[in-house]
């Protein structure tokens, strides 16, 4: 099992370019389920998510292969594969976004529910519940949901105790398009991510309108061709990389990110000490002289507002700051596994209910630590970019499952990070 090991106290500097979006990739594959012809899809990240949803398409009749310049063909050769089976489900929650195009395109689909979670609790009552309001016809028995019945229009509300849901979203949307009448999709999510689906599915041919609102209509069409389509870049990863270059007070510059998808994060990282460089593809962490970060409280919520997916690595930066922060997590009150290992670093936090309470220190000393999930993965490395000696992060396939290369895009950051494999 592979680990990365970070020894602290160098100085960034350079350009990193970010990957295409993990969280957009993965539903934008599945819904070429739908989709009569060849799909040619760009800027796709090389991940272990992406392998596994590809496998699990492969499993249901898809062929594809990969370019060299990042593109990804597919085809469906064979309609027929109307299963997926929990060994492939369990792996990764956002496989469960199959049922919805399996559904419309074959008429009836079997899908095991996704297995459990470490960020607590996430279940999948609303995308039954959204898929049940256009005509689906659920039964659920030995851990799977066996779905038929014909796709027609509806109003489907999808609002839930913790914001709408972006997966749910995704299921529905995907089988409304091959509906017969038209849906209307309330209380929507409206992550770029979500936006960039609908967009695909337009460029196939669906009539998708209220793209990147809360509501969003669907007019069912007939069929869905292939086509060409720029999957657009990953805000989580440009995220990260912004946090890492505030934390070590370098000039970094993150090439390719979207900064109209990053507003809250960019927010608050000004209100932590940064000096940013925005153009339009372009976000620059211009150091400045006393290269102190100051503490912000955060309450994490549904696009636009601060992303659940960045609070562990804004808490790695708030373990550093001038005084105390409070971090709230409200779209996963669970998702603070992270905390105890940033502590065995030397940072001060103090959990209370969904909240974690941050005690800034001046130093951070290197340990070994253990990576319980993806973006807790990458806290682990960024706190190791600045603790005194050497971090060593285990469990790192984690961090593949939504981080292209770290240890090598940090690396030509100038930083002294290593991927170390044990047999």
């Amino acid at each position: 099992m592979d680990r990365i090991r970070v020894r602290g106290g160098k100085d960034l500097h350079g350009t990193v370019p970010v990957s295409g979006s993990k969280n957009s990739s993965l539903p934008i594959l599945a819904a070429a389920l739908l989709v009569d012809g060849p799909v040619l899809l760009r800027n796709v990240p090389d991940l272990k998510d992406v392998d596994t949803m590809c496998r699990i398409l492969r499993h249901l009749g898809m062929r594809y292969y990969r370019h060299d310049d990042k593109s990804l063909f597919l085809e469906v050769e064979d309609h027929t594969p109307r299963n997926a089976p929990y060994d492939l489900v369990r792996t990764m929650r956002a496989s469960f976004v199959v049922l919805g195009p399996l559904w419309a395109r074959r008429g009836q689909a079997r899908v095991s529910y996704p297995g459990g979670c470490i960020l607590g609790h996430r279940p999948v009552d609303l995308h039954l519940k959204g898929l049940a309001a256009i005509g689906a016809r659920l039964v659920t028995e030995d851990g799977y949901v066996n779905i038929g019945g014909e796709v027609r229009g509806g109003t489907v509300y999808l609002g839930g105790s913790q914001g709408p849901t972006v997966l749910g979203t995704a299921n529905v949307v995907m089988a409304a398009t091959l509906g017969k009448g038209t849906t209307v999709l309330e209380c929507a999510a409206m992550e770029p991510e979500v936006e960039d689906l609908c967009n695909f599915l337009n460029a196939c041919g669906a009539r998708i309108s209220g793209v990147g609102g809360h509501c969003l209509v669907i007019e069912g069409v007939e069929r869905l061709h292939g086509c060409e389509y720029t999957i657009i870049p990953d805000r989580i990863e440009a995220a990260t990389y912004l946090v890492g270059a505030l934390m070590t007070n370098s000039p970094v510059t993150v090439d390719g990110a979207r900064p109209q998808h990053l507003i809250a994060v960019l927010d608050a990282l000004r209100e932590a000490g940064a000096e940013l460089k925005i153009e339009r593809n372009r976000i620059s962490n211009v150091p400045t002289a006393d290269g102190k970060v100051r503490s912000v409280s955060i309450t994490t919520h549904p696009y636009p507002g601060f992303p659940t997916d960045i609070q562990a690595q804004f808490m790695a930066l708030m373990a550093r700051a001038e005084g105390t922060s409070v971090i709230t997590e409200r779209v996963y009150p669970e998702r603070f596994m992270h905390a105890a290992e940033l502590a065995r670093l030397g940072a001060q936090i103090r959990r209370e209910g969904p909240s974690a309470i941050v005690h800034g220190t001046p130093h951070l000393s290197g340990a070994p630590v253990m990576a319980s999930d993806l973006r807790a993965s990458a806290s682990l490395v960024l706190a190791g970019l600045v603790a005194d000696g050497h971090t060593d992060v285990r469990r790192v396939y984690h961090i593949d499952r939504g981080y292209e290369r770290i240890e090598a895009k940090l690396a030509h950051l100038g930083a002294d990070i290593e991927r170390i494999s044990e047999g």
